[in-house]
């Protein structure tokens, strides 16, 4: 599925503030309301458990968490110009658990 970065408008370079936002259509298909939580895998080798907040089932479709925000700015997908997310792929694997990929388009 195709998601956006995130911000809440602090582009804190520890990363904190940052997150996904995927649309409620995609949170619907691919995600469970019994989840409190996502692994995202953001390399081959880093596994993040991220909360689901609340509201995530409400208006706010974000994944948030400093470690997606220390990923974007890693691969310099963040700070982004204002009203430019990046576009990036959530690939669903198994459960509750997904990829992160840079989108290629």
């Amino acid at each position: 599925m195709r998601v956006t970065g995130w911000n809440n408008g602090s582009h804190n370079p520890n990363g904190s503030g940052y997150g996904l936002r995927i649309s409620k259509a995609d949170r619907d298909r691919f995600f469970d309301r019994r989840w409190h939580s996502v692994l995202l895998e953001l390399e081959k080798d880093q596994l993040v458990a991220v909360p689901i907040t609340p509201s995530f089932w409400r208006r706010c479709t974000e994944l948030r968490s400093g470690e997606i925000g220390h990923w974007l700015i890693k691969q310099d997908l963040a700070p982004w110009p204002k009203g430019n997310p990046p576009a990036l792929v959530l690939e669903h694997l198994q459960g509750n658990q997904f990829a992160v990929r840079r989108s290629s388009c």
